[in-house]
């Protein structure tokens, strides 16, 4: 018998552990090289588990919803046991030949259980008589065992959704667990708001410029790069422009120190279905506008198919977060630590502004920068976000980085 070992793959250092979703596959099936047999989900991503080899899942050793960390031992695949997959699903199927009159229950469990498994029946209080077994002839394998005991202890915490429950006057209510991608969004924002001294400055941006340059270009653009053209690439470079001239926006707090960061490193809010992720566009100010729509358009697709990965989300000097996607008119966006600010985008939207003494109307959006008193000042959070403010309303700046 080749036994494979089926590993958690390896979690970043500031992921200590994750919690195991729902195994796609069952002890006695068989399983292909490279198949996905279950999703790993962290604090901040969701991974996927394929088999290091074909054969057939010959255990699981930890059920769904266990909390696990790097490299252990998921499950075990018998690599040399093709031919015994379908007969262990038909032995799985048929009615266990053991329930001839035991003598005592220790000795039932003998009969229809390998020692091991028998032994973590009776550890879980667990009758062996309602267990279907997949070994030979309907023997309960340790596998078995332990599959049923991780069932029982976390199906609760497992489901997606916890039965309805109906109040006195008629009134539904759902109980649902809390994903750990949630819980962890939920324990950052607010250590965030306990450990920063969070102030938030606002500015209004008149948009033309960006519009027009972007209407002029769009399609060549999009012919030529093969993606469209947005208005977040816009935004991050006029951030790297007001960073280079104020790097205590880019830098970041660590106890007593302030770490200045040589490089550009931009945080992009996404949402997922299984909540905000906040991918890295990595020195993006080495980037040109299409590689910056290229790696959000990327980003974008993988956060909704859940392929955004652990590398992805790490690091980050500063970062944007664009509400005006679903309408947000204002907000005051939660720094996300260690960083020291974010900035907040909003919809665009025609106002009535006053320009040389007349009333126009200009399609504006207010930015609303988030930072950390502890380390900046007002004066440079304020010119900061103007500097922000100009490069948007002058877009030709950007490209001539001037």
């Amino acid at each position: 018998m080749a036994i494979t070992d089926v590993l958690v793959p390896q979690l970043s250092e500031s992921v200590s552990e994750a919690t195991l979703l729902n195994w796609k596959k069952q002890p006695g099936e068989a399983v292909t090289e490279d198949e996905i047999l279950i999703e790993v989900e962290t604090d901040k991503v969701v991974l996927e588990v394929p088999a290091p080899a074909s054969g057939v899942l010959s255990e699981i050793v930890k059920g769904d919803g266990s909390t696990v960390t790097s490299g252990e031992v998921l499950a075990r695949i018998d690599s040399a046991g093709k031919a015994a997959a379908p007969v262990a699903l038909a032995a799985a199927a048929a009615p266990a030949p053991q329930v001839a009159a035991p003598a005592t229950a220790s000795a039932a469990a003998s009969s229809v259980a390998s020692p091991a498994a028998a032994k973590i029946l009776a550890d879980k209080g667990v009758d062996p008589a309602s267990v279907e077994g997949t070994g030979r002839g309907g023997r309960i394998t340790k596998g078995d065992a332990l599959q049923v005991n991780a069932a029982q202890a976390v199906k609760p915490a497992a489901a997606p959704v916890v039965a309805a429950t109906l109040s006195l006057d008629g009134r539904p209510e759902q109980r649902v667990p809390m994903s750990r991608l949630r819980a962890r969004v939920a324990e950052r924002l607010l250590q965030s708001q306990s450990e920063n001294a969070i102030l938030t400055t606002f500015n209004e941006v008149n948009m033309q410029g960006v519009i027009d340059l972007r209407n002029k270009y769009k399609e060549k653009f999009e012919k030529e790069h093969g993606v469209k053209l947005g208005f977040m690439s816009f935004f991050v470079k006029a951030v790297v422009a007001a960073l280079k001239k104020y790097p205590v926006v880019n830098a970041s707090v660590d106890g007593k120190d302030v770490i200045y960061h040589g490089y550009f490193d931009i945080g992009i809010a996404v949402g997922s279905p299984r909540g905000l992720v906040v991918p890295i566009l990595r020195n993006a100010d080495q980037m040109s506008i299409a590689d910056i729509e290229k790696q959000i358009a990327d980003f974008g697709a993988r956060a909704r198919d859940g392929k955004i990965s652990l590398e992805d989300l790490t690091g980050g000097t500063f970062s944007i977060s664009n509400g005006g996607v679903f309408g947000s008119m204002l907000s005051t966006p939660i720094i996300n630590p260690p960083q020291a600010a974010i900035l907040g985008v909003h919809a665009t939207k025609d106002r009535a502004v006053v320009e040389n003494g007349q009333i126009v109307i200009r399609p504006m959006n207010y930015l609303a920068l988030s930072y950390d008193h502890r380390l900046i000042d007002g004066r440079e959070a304020v010119l900061a976000l103007v500097a922000m403010k100009e490069a948007l309303e002058d877009p030709q700046r950007l490209l001539l980085d001037v």
